[in-house]
């Protein structure tokens, strides 16, 4: 019988919800980019963490479907994004590709923009930590997961036939 009733017990389980007014918890992307640049040392790698986390953003907005941002406020976005990274003492093997990628975000187009993060990671590889750099990894992954399909070579297409 006790057997039984413990059982029943781990098997009885109540599920908790939300009071009507409660708010669901706030999602923050990228944490880690934030949190690196939050506690590194003011120089090189505190403006290479804050680069790459509004590069990531700015990618991550322009391809999400629920935001909705137009091709106004996209290239508005950008043009503000490279007037405050030319302001930041970002390092040369950093700085092309952040910049390349606040440009390609205006076009909002995946397959540019996939690669694009891909080299950001690995050019500012020293200056991240493991948990930032994945966080990059996992966009470029997405966006490529994004990017549509590509048409088949020319050579592997059917030719076109003329019908009467």
């Amino acid at each position: 019988m006790s057997g039984n009733s413990a059982r029943c017990r781990s098997d009885c389980r109540v599920p908790v919800t939300l009071p009507p007014y409660a708010l669901s918890a706030p999602v923050f992307r990228f944490r880690n980019l934030a949190a690196l640049a939050g506690r590194a040392p003011i120089g090189g790698a505190r403006e290479v963490a804050l680069a790459c986390f509004v590069a990531a953003r700015l990618v991550s907005d322009c391809c999400d479907p629920t935001l909705e941002i137009d091709e106004v406020a996209r290239a508005a976005r950008c043009a503000g994004a490279k007037a405050w990274l030319g302001t930041m003492a970002i390092p040369s093997p950093v700085r092309a590709p952040v910049a390349k990628l606040a440009e390609a975000s205006a076009m909002a187009n995946p397959t540019v923009m996939a690669p694009l993060v891909a080299s950001l990671g690995r050019a500012a590889e020293s200056f991240l930590d493991a948990a930032s750099r994945s966080e990059l990894d996992a966009l470029a992954a997405r966006l490529a997961g994004m990017a549509p399909p590509s048409a088949p070579p020319l050579a592997n297409r059917p030719p076109l036939v003329a019908s009467r």
